[in-house]
């Protein structure tokens, strides 16, 4: 039976979920999906089940970011980061959630570096 595109994708991201419980340690999980417009985060702490910290670029101030698509990623990041700094979360684990590191994925992930997250 042949797999359909979903299956695949949903394989591909549970591999990569799979490789980071363990190289993360316990540590929360910047998770990202992507949809065709809109870009969202959320810190996650599997231990507990619980979302630390969200942000999606359908947040007021975030859909005219500078820079299209990727700008509104790199706005994302940042954000998220800052809540997560709030919470008292620094250190992290990148879930890409199968999505290859390019793009808007890669700017949200600088951005979050940029704005003191250690993954």
């Amino acid at each position: 039976m042949a797999l359909k595109p979903r299956d695949i994708a949903q394989r591909r991201a549970q591999r990569v979920r799979a490789r980071l419980k363990k190289v993360g340690a316990g540590r929360p999980r910047l998770s990202v999906f992507r949809s065709a417009k809109s870009i969202y985060a959320q810190i996650i702490d599997d231990a507990r089940g619980v979302t630390l910290a969200a942000a999606s670029s359908l947040e007021d101030g975030l859909a005219q970011a500078e820079g299209g698509k990727s700008g509104r990623a790199a706005e994302v990041g940042k954000l998220v980061a800052q809540r997560a700094l709030e919470k008292g979360v620094k250190d992290v684990v990148f879930d890409r959630g199968g999505y290859l590191y390019h793009g808007r994925v890669k700017a949200l992930a600088d951005a979050a570096r940029e704005a003191g997250l250690n993954f």
